[in-house]
């Protein structure tokens, strides 16, 4: 059984909104690529093929996926406000919810929340566990440079905690990107907030508070395991880093989930010894990538770990209804 966690939604009319109110610019590369740029970089991009479902279906059928959990990527709804915020965040969770009922053996799903509101957050967790049947949400490194952790987001980390719904983070362009040379936000950036956000929502002490909730970590973490020791001698040695909770960073860390979407071996092994096979999740980051199995199944790990990775962890987190 493989079931990708790490698999995005894309939808010609959500691109085609932020290209027309963002005033990004369109280059088209002799490859095929659409690069939508911003201050110089690339902002998003996309390929024809990415809205072609029955090719996507297809290549899942190639490659073995049994399921993919669909998210939506970077920048999630977050450069919009206020309603049109809200807005879209409902129209791509009708997007998303279409495409699993379409093919509800395929895909599962993931809703996004119009953070920028958190009554109507709230409003939307309702909807997105009810009427559209998503199996829990994607929440970005930062909303729009708001950090997670702001005290303004603790209903909608209360309310998740309460419903006991999967969260799985993704990573948002750094706050305050600017200028920047060879695609440095999306290679290096999405590491560094990825990692700044765990550690953030760490010594806030959100899994102090809220401890019943599956967190899945994009990209295997950033840089999040590498540094536990730093962040562990941050709470020995510093007032703040002990603020808010009452034990090492490292022992919060290692009861959160992380995707294999560093797609590097040694990382992966690290990951396993660190947090081990219950907390490892197989991902692809589809379309955008859509790597294949094969850096878990390479891994010096038994069977039975190895299929929890590949899809036994997703099912159980997700509560996804997959034929063994």
């Amino acid at each position: 059984m493989k079931i990708d966690i790490h698999a995005h939604v894309v939808d010609r009319k959500y691109i085609d909104a932020l290209e027309k109110d963002l005033s990004l610019s369109s280059e088209t590369t002799p490859s095929g690529q659409t690069l939508l740029r911003r201050n110089g970089y690339t902002f998003m991009w996309h390929r024809e093929s990415m809205f072609d479902i029955d090719a996507r279906l297809r290549a899942m059928d190639q490659q073995g996926i049994d399921m993919r959990v669909l998210s939506l990527s970077t920048p999630n709804v977050y450069e919009w406000h206020g309603a049109k915020q809200v807005e879209m965040a409902r129209y791509m969770n009708d997007v998303t919810a279409a495409l699993v009922r379409a093919h509800p053996d395929r895909f599962a799903g993931l809703g996004s929340l119009p953070l920028d509101d958190v009554d109507a957050s709230l409003a939307e967790l309702g909807r997105i566990t009810g009427e559209l049947e998503l199996c829990g949400v994607m929440i970005g490194s930062n909303i729009a440079g708001v950090p997670i952790n702001h005290p303004k987001f603790e209903p909608v980390w209360a309310k998740i905690d309460a419903m006991r719904l999967p969260v799985f983070e993704h990573p948002m362009f750094p706050a305050n990107t600017q200028q920047e040379e060879f695609e440095m936000p999306l290679r290096i950036g999405f590491v560094f907030d990825t990692t700044a956000a765990a550690a953030r929502l760490i010594y806030a002490g959100i899994f102090e508070r809220y401890p019943n909730f599956p967190y899945i970590l994009a990209h295997t973490g950033g840089a999040l395991l590498m540094v536990l020791e730093r962040l562990d001698n941050g709470y020995r040695l510093f007032p703040d880093c002990r603020k808010h909770i009452n034990r090492l960073p490292s022992e919060y860390a290692t009861r959160l989930y992380y995707d294999s979407c560093s797609f590097f071996g040694p990382a992966l092994k690290m990951a396993h010894e660190l947090v081990g096979a219950d907390h490892l999740l197989w991902g692809s980051d589809d379309p955008f990538i859509g790597a294949d199995s094969a850096h878990v199944e390479k891994l010096p790990i038994s069977e039975m770990d190895r299929n929890k990775i590949l899809g036994g962890n997703a099912a159980r987190l997700l509560k996804l209804k997959v034929a063994a």
